[in-house]
């Protein structure tokens, strides 16, 4: 897809550094270089060279790399300029380019570019963003297999089982004068079993990627001085949250983004729970805390087993606690007290609860197990991809149309009606690449990038 305008923007942070990198992409390129350059640099070789002003003086002097389309990132000339990473040197570049008649980029609008060109596909453009944001190792890696098509292959692979799917089951409707059963023959529930081990199998696969990229957010909630802070920075592994033997310190939210085995943890500690508030802030403290408790993918309530053995604060709080967040008992103290709550007041129906005690550290390692199953987190495995949670709705819907169809293969053999099931769900596997994909789509996926790539 050509663009007529030529676009501008830096591709390093906002900020001082070493090098700044000021990239321009777009049918113009060449036009520009010569002026801003001097000279067309020889392709894909740095080149050293003074950056220029429209009177003809130095900006700033660095390395120069021109990249001919369609051999580029975004399949169209591309230019880099490598200079000093100072913000005003480097938005002089920008404003330059803007003044020779480059437009400033949108947010992601370099990555939107190569994808509209055919250079990635729209899982390959997605992981990008994912290699930049990735918390932690492992899920580098899964971002740079999935930018090297990894994940993309898979679909491919399972689009590929349905469209054969879809073309046997077709032909058995254009032959209706044929003796023989097509919808009836074994081949065609084995193919679509087989469909059905495959979805499984990218499915699998892609709830994986999902928990390695977004992680889960947990909520620390329970009373005053149950060792909620005290929990944080344990699992932190460092200070993050004052702790003093005095009731409310905590009047706000504190966030810490960890990890563990590279799963990212997204750990809140809130303000304590009690049924009369000190002030209004801590009235405003406790507010928050059940605003972020409604949000959470999971909520640790701390006990005080060496004050509360019975976990009363826990049935007391009950009740008010989100409906549908699931809930783990965190017995904290447990070095303190003499045992865990009565069987009677934690019952097996009730959530799972774990004693630890935050002061010495026992406990803590359960306690991480425990968030890694409530996940389905397991160590990545070599070929671990990332995946967001819009490849997981497209996933799921894809497999509801594959059931359905062989639901109407089944009980109806309706031929007609089973292609249809299937064309719906190769459309919904479709968009998780881009090969379907709506404008509103790719708004919202581009528009979540940074504004150089």
């Amino acid at each position: 897809m050509a663009h007529a305008d030529t676009i501008v923007a830096a591709a390093t942070p906002p900020g001082r550094g070493g090098v700044g990198i000021v990239r321009l992409s777009g049918p113009k390129v060449p036009e520009y270089a010569a002026v801003l350059l001097g000279d067309l640099p020889a392709p894909r070789r740095a080149t050293i060279a003074a950056f220029r002003d429209a009177g003809g003086e130095p900006i700033d002097v660095g390395l120069a790399l021109f990249f001919p389309g369609p051999k580029s990132y975004t399949g169209e000339h591309v230019l880099e300029l490598h200079g000093h990473g100072g913000p005003v040197v480097v938005e002089a570049l920008v404003a330059r380019a803007v003044e020779l008649g480059a437009r400033r980029a949108q947010p992601g609008e370099f990555t939107q570019r190569a994808f509209l060109n055919d250079k990635i596909d729209l899982a390959q453009a997605e992981a990008v963003a994912d290699l930049i944001d990735a918390g932690s190792a492992q899920a580098a890696r899964a971002a740079m297999r999935s930018l090297q098509g990894e994940f993309s292959a898979m679909v491919q692979g399972l689009v590929e089982a349905v469209i054969d799917l879809r073309a046997f089951v077709e032909a058995a409707i254009d032959f209706p004068e044929e003796e023989i059963d097509f919808l009836a023959a074994e081949e065609l529930t084995s193919r679509l079993e087989l469909v059905r081990t495959h979805l499984d199998s990218v499915e699998k696969s892609a709830k994986q990627g999902r928990v390695l990229r977004d992680g889960i957010t947990v909520v620390i909630a329970g009373r005053p001085n149950a060792g909620k802070s005290s929990l944080l920075n344990r699992l932190a592994g460092y200070d993050a949250a004052i702790v003093t033997p005095i009731a409310g310190t905590t009047r706000d939210v504190v966030r810490e983004r960890l990890d563990i085995d590279g799963m990212p943890l997204h750990v809140l500690d809130t303000a304590g729970l009690r049924e009369n508030a000190a002030d209004e802030v801590e009235q405003e403290g406790m507010r928050r805390t059940r605003a972020e408790m409604a949000r959470a993918d999971r909520v640790l309530f701390v006990i005080d087993t060496a004050a509360d053995p019975l976990a009363r604060a826990f049935a007391e709080e009950r009740d008010s606690l989100p409906p549908g967040v699931p809930v783990t008992l965190v017995l904290n103290k447990c070095d303190l007290s003499s045992g865990v709550p009565m069987a009677d007041t934690i019952t097996m129906t009730g959530p799972r609860w774990l004693p630890i005690s935050a002061r010495t550290g026992d406990g803590l390692p359960l306690l991480r197990e425990h968030l890694k199953q409530c996940m389905g987190y397991v160590l990545p495995e070599a070929g671990t991809v990332s995946a967001r949670s819009r490849h997981l709705d497209a996933l799921t819907v894809a497999r509801r149309h594959v059931e359905e169809a062989a639901r109407q293969l089944t009980e109806m053999r309706a031929g007609e009606l089973v292609a249809e099931e299937l064309r719906l769900a190769q459309r919904a596997l479709d968009e998780i690449t881009g090969t379907f994909s709506s404008d509103d789509l790719l708004g919202r996926i581009f528009g979540s990038f940074c504004i150089g790539k």
